[in-house]
């Protein structure tokens, strides 16, 4: 196996519907609105495109001729290291769509196109840790604690199990093709936590209650993810918890520009 991941950056439609954000900012994907001057998807690709200067990086997104125009994707196009993908009807086909498409090497490490605080270091962090504990898909989370610490507004809704609160990061590992099986829990893509038949994909019928009302710890609940699907799933928790912070609606794209202010001040 490589040890440089190949990165997948997710910045279609959901549903293929045209984003509140999108609509308000009068273009047609997110990952084209502006913060701070910047589309979102130009801060994702300054850190994405340093993080391992020798990788592959793919954007899976419905119609790639928007952004040909965004500068870091010029860039990376003429560096040859950047290659389009059309986005399929969710999140799973999509990843499967953009490694076929791209003939992609494993391990693969995915994020998304709103993903505007993330930084080469996590990516790094998060790899280095993947290849470390022997994982085949890894998911990355933070802490409620330092979410609140980083922003109150950060995030409002939060995994809770008996030892831990967290929140998604929005970015993942997979070691190979077998580990996708630990993504078929969001085929169908929307919030996790708010579909029950999703629990019940990940933890089986039986675990359904418990997780609901938090009686796994954080290892246990990875580890009948792992049972569940075939596959050694871990969870990497990030220290500083504005990586839990991604463009989602108005709310967050105000954390968002707040936090970015604070980093291009520091």
């Amino acid at each position: 196996m490589s040890q440089t991941p190949t990165i997948l950056i997710l910045a279609g439609k959901r549903d293929g519907k045209l984003d509140p954000l999108a609509e308000r900012a009068g273009v047609s994907h997110k990952c084209r609105v502006p913060i701070r001057g910047k589309p979102l998807l130009q801060w994702v690709l300054e850190e994405v495109g340093p993080a391992y200067p020798e990788s592959k990086i793919i954007i899976s997104i419905h119609d790639p001729d928007v952004i040909v125009d965004i500068p870091a994707v010029e860039e990376l196009i003429k560096a040859g290291r950047l290659h389009m993908s059309v986005a399929r009807a969710n999140i799973v086909e999509s990843v499967e769509g953009a490694i076929a498409d791209t003939n992609a090497d494993f391990p693969l490490l995915i994020t998304t196109g709103d993903n505007v605080l993330v930084t080469r270091e996590i990516i790094r962090e998060l790899h280095e840790d993947a290849l470390a504990v022997g994982a085949d898909a890894v998911l990355s989370l933070a802490e409620k604690s330092s979410i609140q610490a980083a922003h109150p507004e950060g995030q409002r809704n939060f995994y809770e199990f008996s030892d831990i609160a967290i929140a998604n990061c929005n970015m993942y590992w997979l070691r190979d093709a077998n580990a996708l099986k630990a993504a078929e829990a969001f085929r169908e893509g929307g919030q996790f936590m708010k579909n029950r038949a999703r629990i019940a994909n990940a933890f089986g019928l039986l675990n359904l209650l418990r997780f609901r009302f938090g009686l796994f710890t954080l290892r246990g609940a990875t580890q009948k993810m792992s049972k569940r699907f075939g596959v050694k799933v871990h969870a990497h928790l990030f220290e500083d918890g504005a990586y839990a912070v991604d463009v989602d609606n108005e709310r967050t794209y105000d954390v968002a520009e707040e936090l970015l202010a604070k980093r291009k001040s520091a």
